[in-house]
């Protein structure tokens, strides 16, 4: 475990823990790293949620599939985000996404259940790691609401300028997103060849500049 120690310490599961007390903790919490090939499911649809993911490297997307099988793009996951952890914490029976590797990565796998119930051993930071757990969780939702205000607008100029009109609040008028088109069409819900005559419109307008995933707003 030590090699991913750095990428572990960064991770907000471990906040205000030090890192030569998270070896002992991964131990007593039945940690293990897995490996996955590019388009492997981490994570499967109607699964039971019985393990929070960390990244380690590579990249992961969270994605849910409709009954027509439309995709929509959740997130992106990057070292060292943590995903599942809501589903564990619900004792979800059928996970309603999947977790598919975007590029080949390597995940650390906790179990839930000794995640979530008392120590045996009196883990000194065990209550700090439910702690940050519940943060985690309280910031996923705010970002949640987001997506709601996003894909609540009725069209796809709308739903774009939502979305960018946060990033810009976040971050400044200048920034860089995480998703190429096709999956910031999946993530807004809209068609891809709707969402290029959209942005298409609107940097003739001078509303915005951009290329590729960069993107600058150029007036209120």
């Amino acid at each position: 475990m030590k090699k991913y120690m750095d990428i572990l310490s960064r991770c907000n599961l471990f906040e205000h823990i030090e890192t030569e007390h998270i070896s002992a903790m991964l131990n007593c919490l039945g940690a293990e790293v897995r490996s996955y090939r590019k388009n492997q499911n981490i994570f499967t649809e109607g699964e039971t949620a019985a393990h929070i993911g960390i990244m380690l490297s590579g990249t992961a997307q969270i994605v849910r599939v409709d009954f027509y099988g439309n995709r929509s793009l959740v997130t992106v996951l990057e070292p060292p985000q943590l995903f599942g952890e809501s589903f564990a914490c619900t004792e979800t029976q059928s996970i309603p996404v999947n977790v598919i590797a975007e590029t080949d990565c390597e995940v650390m796998l906790i179990d839930s259940r000794k995640m979530l119930q008392p120590c045996s051993s009196a883990c000194a930071f065990h209550s700090r790691i439910i702690f940050n757990l519940m943060k985690e969780i309280s910031a996923k939702n705010l970002l949640l609401n987001q997506k709601i205000e996003i894909i609540s607008k009725r069209s796809t100029k709308e739903k774009l300028m939502t979305y960018l009109l946060i990033q810009a609040k976040q971050h400044g008028s200048s920034f860089t997103i995480p998703y190429d088109r096709q999956e910031l069409a999946d993530f807004l819900e809209v068609d891809r060849s709707g969402l290029s005559a959209e942005i298409s419109k609107l940097r003739k307008e001078n509303v915005i500049d951009c290329k590729r995933n960069f993107f600058r707003l150029l007036k209120e």
